[in-house]
């Protein structure tokens, strides 16, 4: 059995470093997400533009994360995966205590997509 990859974006090339976090990614176009995130006129969903950022915090950082405030999200531009082929992210974070506060911005060259603002707390356990 062929084991397809099905991710949304893919991670072409990761930096980190200060506090900061930069990736450059590709759209999966062929993602099975977009055949019901619209028929016809596909879009990548807000929630998977916020998930990116917390999987990808949590591969810098070694540890599972659970977002526990949003404090602002701003959804700026729709994404279509046909014209859209990759992306840049940006993530800068700082340790409060036991939790992380989160910045992230992505966006496809000049034109911002999507910030969010966001407190994360470590689950303990389960890396």
């Amino acid at each position: 059995m062929e084991i397809v990859n099905d991710a949304i974006f893919r991670i072409d090339k990761l930096e980190h470093s200060d506090n900061l976090i930069k990736a450059d990614l590709s759209i999966n176009a062929n993602s099975s997400i977009f055949k019901g995130h619209f028929p016809g006129q596909p879009v990548v969903p807000g929630a998977c533009m916020l998930q990116l950022v917390k999987e990808v915090l949590e591969d810098a950082l070694g540890q599972s994360l659970q977002i526990q405030k949003a404090g602002y999200l701003k959804f700026i531009a729709m994404t279509d995966p046909l014209v859209t082929l990759s992306m840049q992210l940006e993530i800068a974070y700082k340790f409060i205590e036991d939790l992380i506060s989160i910045t992230g911005k992505l966006s496809d060259g000049e034109r911002v997509c999507f910030k969010c603002s966001a407190i994360a707390g470590v689950v303990t356990g389960n890396r």
